[in-house]
């Protein structure tokens, strides 16, 4: 579980409700359903109007990479591929067989399968691009709906504080409805806002940090398998995919 997944909104959450109790305000007067209406249904309307159904679904299926910690760990892909690597060297690439079925990051698993099937290596090198590419722009797809979630947010947040406005104007002739009429129109603001700048953007940075960590996983596979295929030095491996391997803040999800 990546814990700054739920620790973050969790905390500007928590510091804004009660920023707003110490200033004697009370949280349950923001709680108002015709505002939430506006804001949420309007941006899920909108962002129906820009996305596929398949791509929208994807992009809630998405939370779940927000939530856990990158599958891709440099130093353990690192680790396994100088593993194969000396195992190639002293004895085949036939000998990997046995070890493809206990390799922890799918795509070098796949590269080795292909590898001790005897595929070319440039053969491989283009299969994985191809799929690395093609696993990049779908989670792109979703880093956009989040980010577009949270650029149409606010806006619809001012529709809705425009509309309670509109309708703070046909009580003029009764004051004691004009404050409460106002405050409840800009709960629809608050809202808009809240939501894209604690949840929105946020999710779409992370989901697009995360996808260029696995990125980065897939690059150290091809260089890797590559390697291994050409009888390069382990050595010289290790040297070429050390520039990968650094503190993502978090390892491999574990289960």
């Amino acid at each position: 579980m990546d814990i700054t997944s739920i620790v973050g909104p969790v905390l500007a959450m928590g510091m804004i409700i009660t920023a707003m109790i110490m200033e004697g305000g009370n949280p349950l007067h923001e709680l108002e359903l015709t505002a939430g209406m506006i804001v949420f249904g309007g941006t899920l309307g909108a962002l129906m109007v820009a996305y596929p159904l398949p791509d929208m679904i994807g992009a809630f299926k998405a939370l779940g990479i927000y939530l856990k910690n990158p599958a891709a760990n440099p130093s353990q892909i690192m680790a396994e591929i100088l593993d194969c690597a000396q195992t190639a060297r002293k004895e085949s690439i036939l000998a990997l067989e046995k070890k493809r079925d206990t390799l922890s990051y799918e795509p070098l698993k796949m590269a080795i399968g292909l590898a001790v099937d005897g595929t070319a290596p440039e053969v491989i090198r283009d299969t994985l691009e191809t799929a690395a590419h093609v696993v990049f722009e779908e989670a792109e797809v979703s880093v956009k709906f989040w980010e577009d979630f949270g650029a149409i947010c606010p806006t619809i947040g001012i529709l809705g504080a425009v509309l309670g406005l509109q309708h703070v104007m046909t009580v003029l002739d009764q004051p004691e409805k004009i404050g409460p009429g106002i405050g409840v129109a800009f709960v629809a603001t608050l809202y808009g806002v809240g939501a894209a700048n604690i949840v929105g953007i946020p999710v779409g940075k992370k989901l697009k940090r995360k996808a260029i960590i696995d990125g980065h996983a897939r690059a150290m596979v091809v260089i890797g398998v590559e390697g291994i295929l050409t009888g390069m030095n382990p050595k010289i491996i290790e040297q070429k995919l050390a520039v990968f391997v650094h503190d993502h803040g978090g390892g491999e999800e574990k289960h």
